[in-house]
């Protein structure tokens, strides 16, 4: 098989071939990290952004963004303006893939039993009381 290459004067990204190789990502990843990876640093890294210059949907753009973020190669956070409102999110793109930060979970600082067991429990049914009839014994 016969590869035509040209001389790399311009218009050209020199990266890490790790992701081109590995095999767990599918073929749509790792071309939109290759493209990610030439883009400048100042572009609009939106999934609106992304799929200005693809052909895919957001919907299919979205999809490869999250096998990358699953797979360590970016990791996204939340931005949020000064009113706390939601604004968009920060990429970060790695060459290498970097180890997935474990979600935080909040913990109780008394958490509750699978299997709670009772001190006393109640072994006979309560009598139930009617407090609408009025009970007389006759004798």
């Amino acid at each position: 098989m016969a590869v035509f290459r040209v001389e790399k004067n311009s218009g050209y990204t020199v990266m890490s071939n790790h992701h081109l190789r590995n095999r767990a990502l599918s073929l749509k990843a790792k071309g939109l990290l290759s493209q990610m990876l030439s883009l400048p640093e100042d572009w609009d890294y939106t999934l609106q952004g992304l799929a200005r210059i693809n052909r895919e949907s957001i919907d299919a753009i979205r999809q490869a963004i999250r096998e990358l973020e699953q797979a360590g190669y970016i990791q996204r956070s939340r931005e949020r303006d000064e009113k706390g409102r939601l604004r968009g999110a920060d990429y970060v793109i790695f060459e290498l893939p970097q180890p997935v930060p474990a979600s935080v979970s909040p913990t109780l600082e008394n958490p509750t039993l699978e299997n709670p067991t009772q001190e006393n429990p109640t072994l006979e049914n309560p009598m139930q009381l009617n407090k609408d009839k009025l009970i007389t014994e006759k004798q």
